[in-house]
């Protein structure tokens, strides 16, 4: 499971001019990937790191500063571009899948008490974020 988080000031997820999915704080959007091999008990763990994460102003957490997220489903984090110009995506796990542990690591984030916002799995979406500092790492479990 791999997740680019980035530090913003506010963050949105509009498909088909709706905006599904916003957090208009600091907090943190969160680009997350679903390999083929992932499990349950790595969605959890997942969770466990977004939230603890300390990459907020003063070294703090969303747990700490009570600061939202925003995390939205993207497959491409696992396409290969080693070989070729056309991406392979045979890494990234099946739709019916990733579907499932996305919304396995936003009902642990939730569960931990964070205040979670997100895309629409398997649509179009343009994500509009304002990153602050910029502060953006990778984080892979």
């Amino acid at each position: 499971m791999r997740a680019v988080a980035a530090r913003v000031t506010e963050a949105s997820v509009t498909v088909d001019g709706d905006v599904v999915g916003a957090i208009d704080e600091p907090g943190l959007l969160v680009l997350l990937g679903i390999h083929a091999d992932d499990t349950p008990d790595k969605a959890a763990t997942m969770a466990r790191k977004l939230y603890e994460l300390r990459i907020l102003r003063g070294e703090e957490s969303c747990a700490t500063a009570h600061a939202p997220l925003l995390v939205v489903s993207q497959f491409t984090l696992y396409g290969d571009t080693r070989k070729g110009r056309r991406p392979s995506w045979t890494a990234a796990a099946r739709p019916e899948t990733a579907e499932k542990l996305v919304d396995a690591v936003v009902a642990s984030l939730r569960e931990r008490g964070a205040t979670v916002a997100t895309g629409l799995f398997g649509a179009m979406m343009a994500v509009h974020s304002v990153n602050d500092g910029p502060f953006t790492v990778l984080v892979e479990v």
